[in-house]
């Protein structure tokens, strides 16, 4: 694994090579994590933006031939194409790849009688749940639910992370859990991240792709990555990981971004 310090050195240089080696591919995907990624956390997350260096860096590599930008994030597809700003052929994978658009054309979910059953009194339990909590808020998602924490006081977000756990295990047993950075989210469908870049990597037909992402949630994406047909996994912040390199933040996915920009403009020129 390698990072990417503020000051030059080996390992910085070998992430720069292959940066420049990932810009040679005939057909590249990025599929990129948005919070945390792209866009610094905020406390109301349709406030997020993607930092302007890291958008104009996305222009450039939009307007290139042969190359994909799409994202895949946990939030709701609707979500996902008011922060990313995203044009009506944008690639998006929301709600952990259960949503899927590529480009006009829209995936339905099509939950059956049971799923919408349990979806309701998932629901109602956690609502429950957030009005005993003050500082959480309960975000509605198309297959289920996430209690957010970030702004409980004190060290009580442990506790509601316990209790959610516990007042969605008497709605159902089969529900499936992801507990993210001061977000534990509750789901009446299966899918992840990785369902979302495969089925990316297919529709594009990428000979490489490029999957950032920071949380937890992000290392089902970077398990399916392919390091030894070209593609390449990075990982920002802290943290266990299956990634190849690493990044500190935000802002040094923006210059890793602007350095493949680069190359692919001079490579497909």
């Amino acid at each position: 694994m390698t990072e990417t310090p503020s000051v030059p050195s080996d390992s910085a240089l070998a992430l720069t090579a292959a940066i420049r080696r990932l810009a040679e591919t005939d057909r590249l995907l990025l599929a990129l994590d948005f919070d945390g990624t792209l866009a610094p956390f905020v406390d109301v997350p349709r406030g997020a933006r993607a930092l302007p260096e890291a958008k104009a860096a996305l222009d450039r590599l939009e307007k290139l031939p042969r190359t994909w930008v799409a994202y895949v994030s946990g939030r709701p597809l609707a979500s996902l194409e008011t922060v990313t700003e995203a044009d009506e052929d944008a690639l998006l994978i929301g709600s952990h790849g259960v949503e899927i658009r590529f480009g006009r054309d829209g995936v339905s979910l099509d939950l059956d009688d049971d799923e919408r059953a349990t979806l309701a009194r998932l629901g109602e339990a956690l609502q429950e749940l957030v009005d005993a909590f003050p500082g959480t808020k309960l975000e509605v998602k198309p297959v289920g639910f996430g209690v957010h924490y970030r702004t409980v006081e004190g060290d009580r977000g442990e506790e509601v992370v316990r209790r959610a756990y516990e007042v969605a295990g008497a709605v159902s047993d089969a529900l499936t859990v992801r507990d993210g950075k001061d977000i534990i989210e509750f789901s009446v469908r299966e899918a992840n991240k990785g369902d979302g870049i495969e089925r990316l990597r297919e529709y594009t037909h990428a000979t490489a792709v490029l999957f950032a992402g920071d949380d937890v949630t992000d290392e089902d994406g970077l398990r399916v990555l392919r390091p030894q047909e070209g593609d390449m996994g990075v990982k920002v912040g802290p943290g266990d990981t299956a990634a190849q390199y690493r990044v500190a933040d935000e802002r040094a996915v923006a210059t890793l971004l602007t350095l493949l920009a680069e190359a692919r403009e001079s490579s497909t020129a």
